[in-house]
């Protein structure tokens, strides 16, 4: 589902216009990147959890020359799915 999609369903389900649907998603995502960008957890109980972590830096290999090189450590983000989205996928 795209993102024009996902707005589209947003707006038929609720009843706002598209325009108010995509205020609300653009609204919604932005808080989410705002609290992973500043190290914060977004937790939805029973759907699932968004948080970050920092890898640890490891040698890799470039696949065309072979050659090593240091990958350094970053943050990224993880999705932890809750048993309620688990389930509901599942059956």
């Amino acid at each position: 589902m795209t993102k024009k999609e996902f707005v589209e369903k947003y707006a038929e389900k609720t009843g706002v216009s598209k325009k108010d649907a995509l205020i609300h998603l653009d609204s919604f995502l932005n808080i989410v990147e705002d609290t992973l960008s500043n190290d914060g957890t977004v937790q939805f109980i029973g759907w699932g959890s968004f948080e970050t972590r920092i890898t640890k830096e490891r040698i890799g290999r470039n696949p065309k020359t072979g050659v090593e090189t240091m990958i350094p450590s970053r943050k990224v983000v993880k999705f932890k799915v809750g048993k309620l989205l688990a389930d509901k996928v599942n059956k």
